[in-house]
């Protein structure tokens, strides 16, 4: 039985793995779970499960949660405790939003854990850093993110070990957002409450509005870089809004395969968790006697410049997907909290990358700087304007 961290787990991606481990009791066993502030159903996780350790990040719920888990549950605190987490099963799915789940992804590595990697971030941000840890023996780093495991899926057709040796071109696939078609006149108009209403997929408000951004996009192009080793100039990126073909590989050969279900992050999720092998719940089968109709498109690259702006931090690399990422937060958190515009995301991310200043990811400080600098830019801005 494989034992599973599952760090972040009262969100999208730590709910989900709930239902897979549920769905399959007698292949996998919680051990450790974590979550930022929701007590109450950490808890009842914690409760159903058993686990060794539960970590609560806010240090002031503790109290209240070792009040609420089963007698003889470790309680562990703030970013120490996940860090900690990370290192106590033979899985650790990193489900943690944003920046904040580094030190989960170089935790889990270097301590020779399989991560189950949905935390795009960390490996967007810090690369340089995470690229050594996964020589670590027994380290393995499987992508939960819908669009990359469908590339290791791909990959491991053409060759077991999944290497990238016959590869012509990665395909990745992006359904278009909410706002697919839309012209710089009504973008003008979005509102958040539109912004967080996603075509496809159910996701936290961070990544939605990343997705309707094409940010989202952006950011996966630099994490399919440094999962596979590919230049970015094999890496394209096409609209496909069914959500049915989750992304493909084009080899030297001239076949493309592709990894096609129903939109359903539970696949991803269980796949990375019984990694090599497979499970028996049929999460995202279609139904292949009713009528199916896949279409593409290229990217509207005019009306959703993130996706541009992702390739140039990328192509740029050292800290500048980190400042860039910073950024992108930054100015997310103020869309959504109506002090800017959704056009104007893309803004104050240009204007945070115009003032890049080449640093070195030598370090997790130099990182975590280069995040923070990132931050900086954006609130100067906001504050120039008054917002």
């Amino acid at each position: 039985m494989t034992t599973v961290a599952v760090l972040g787990a009262t969100g999208s991606i730590g709910s989900q793995t709930i239902e897979v481990v549920r769905a399959e009791p007698e292949r996998f066993r919680i051990t450790a779970l974590a979550a930022w502030s929701s007590v109450e159903l950490l808890a009842s996780y914690a409760r159903e499960f058993q686990p060794e350790v539960v970590a609560i990040g806010n240090p002031g719920l503790a109290a209240t949660l070792r009040m609420e888990v089963p007698e003889g549950t470790e309680v562990l605190v703030g970013a120490e405790g996940y860090e900690e987490l990370a290192t106590r099963a033979e899985v650790v799915v990193n489900g943690i939003v944003g920046f904040a789940g580094l030190g989960v992804t170089l935790a889990a590595l270097s301590s020779g854990r399989r991560l189950a990697l949905a935390n795009k971030e960390s490996l967007i941000a810090a690369g340089p850093l995470v690229q050594p840890l996964r020589a670590t023996p027994g380290a393995e780093l499987i992508p939960v993110d819908s669009e990359h495991c469908a590339l290791h899926q791909c990959l491991r057709s053409s060759d077991p070990e999944g290497q990238a040796r016959y590869l012509h071109q990665l395909v990745l696939t992006a359904s278009g957002g909410p706002f697919r078609g839309w012209g710089s006149v009504e973008l003008q108009e979005v509102t958040v409450e539109q912004a967080l209403e996603h075509p496809t997929w159910a996701m936290g408000p961070k990544i939605t509005v990343d997705s309707s951004t094409l940010m989202n996009k952006g950011l996966e192009v630099i994490e399919a870089h440094e999962l596979f080793g590919v230049d970015y100039k094999q890496i394209e990126v096409v609209v496909h809004p069914e959500s049915i073909v989750h992304s493909m590989a084009t080899f030297t050969d001239g076949a493309t395969i592709a990894q096609l279900s129903e939109p359903d992050m539970r696949l991803p999720i269980a796949y990375a968790l019984a990694y090599p092998e497979r499970i028996s719940t049929p999460f995202g089968s279609i139904d292949w006697g009713t009528n199916k109709s896949l279409h593409f498109e290229p990217p509207d690259r005019k009306n959703f410049p993130c996706l541009d702006l992702a390739y140039s931090a990328g192509e740029t690399g050292d800290t500048a997907p980190a400042w860039m990422n910073g950024a992108n937060e930054a100015a997310v958190d103020a869309f959504l909290s109506g002090r800017i515009s959704w056009p104007e995301i893309a803004n104050l991310i240009e204007s945070a990358l115009n003032q890049y200043d080449g640093a070195v990811a030598e370090s997790v400080e130099a990182v975590v700087r280069a995040d923070r600098r990132g931050r900086e830019c954006v609130a100067t801005d906001l504050s120039d304007r008054g917002r």
